[in-house]
């Protein structure tokens, strides 16, 4: 659930279009005859009073529109705020009494109190969550009504194909405070090869393990529109030294299975081609370290449920020489990162 909702607005939250109408001030010029009989002193003209122009109304027009926009896109900046600090309260004030809320996923709250309870859920099963809102435009209905359309993105994505949710929030003006009486989102898929990743989905997160003094920590994360899973790890021996490095996993269209490239801080990198299996997945890896030394293995990464898997290095080889297989090491997902 992000940003948005949308709501059924009744006519008594949302006035109707007022026009502007300007009159014009038309002025008109009087002779007066003058008498050969007499001559009558010129009277002492008063100082002509200015009137007020086409122009200046109109002048003032765009400037009191420029200033409710200014006032609705701070209230939509403020949402982005109390959204990453996880603010629900801070969320639910900024929608009239009876505001409206649908999310992108088909959720619908009605009520203030319940948008309120609504966000405060969603924090609590997405506590990394963030959102960016990029405003397409914003409509001054009146002086206290307009539309707002945009679209938002939340990070980390949330499961499933990428998209983006555009939305439409009906603002409208209380007691001099702009707020939401409706908000309506819609998921729009983007194009991206997340399908053929699909199956990686579980990894997402922070992991951990330590075996013999060595203690192994990575995280796992959609980048490109979840076109690419990243996986950073350290590994940090018992006398403090680390090693560090990144893994992306992708799609190899022209193969048709799944592909990493690794990199390590030592300069050592390698290309592995992914095999799907009953419980997991076996990448045939080969590459060279740092300096130029051939390596290959096969990795095997056994899944044991959403929070722990087995990880496994074989058939290892150095410059040719064969080396022993490492331990299976299980891996357990860090609490909260799910």
């Amino acid at each position: 659930m992000s940003h948005h909702f949308s709501r059924r607005v009744s006519r008594t939250l949302l006035p109707g279009i007022l026009g502007v109408f300007l009159s014009g001030v038309w002025g008109c010029s009087l002779s007066l005859a003058s008498t050969p009989a007499t001559k009558t002193p010129a009277a002492k003209s008063e100082p002509a009073q200015k009137q007020p122009t086409k122009a200046s109304a109109v002048k003032a027009q765009p400037t009191e529109a420029a200033s409710e926009e200014g006032e609705i896109r701070a209230a939509s900046a403020a949402f982005v705020v109390a959204f990453n600090k996880h603010d629900a309260k801070a969320i639910g004030a900024m929608f009239a009494e009876e505001g409206e809320y649908q999310s992108d996923t088909g959720l619908s709250f009605e009520g203030r109190a319940a948008i309120e309870k609504g966000y405060a859920s969603y924090f609590s099963t997405h506590p990394q969550g963030k959102i960016r809102l990029m405003i397409d435009s914003i409509r001054l209905l009146s002086d206290s009504a307009a539309i707002e359309d945009g679209h938002s993105v939340v990070e980390p994505p949330p499961a499933g194909a990428p998209a983006i949710s555009r939305y439409s929030v009906v603002h409208v003006k209380i007691a001099g405070k702009w707020l939401a009486a409706s908000v309506r989102e819609t998921r729009i898929e983007t194009p991206s090869t997340w399908p053929h990743l699909s199956d990686l989905e579980w990894l997402i997160g922070d992991w951990t393990a330590e075996e013999h003094g060595v203690r192994i920590d990575s995280t796992c994360q959609w980048i490109a529109n979840k076109s690419f899973v990243e996986r950073s790890y350290t590994v940090t021996h018992p006398h403090g030294v680390k090693t560090t490095g990144k893994q992306i996993i992708g799609w190899n269209p022209q193969q048709g299975h799944l592909q990493s490239w690794d990199f390590s801080s030592d300069g050592g990198h390698a290309i592995g081609v992914w095999t799907q299996g009953e419980n997991g997945w076996t990448a045939q890896m080969n590459g060279m370290t740092g300096d130029g030394v051939a390596t290959g293995a096969i990795h095997t990464l056994t899944r044991l449920d959403d929070d722990a898997y087995v990880w496994q290095s074989v058939q290892r080889t150095l410059g040719g020489i064969v080396l022993s297989d490492t331990e299976e090491v299980v891996i357990k997902r860090q609490p909260a990162s799910r």
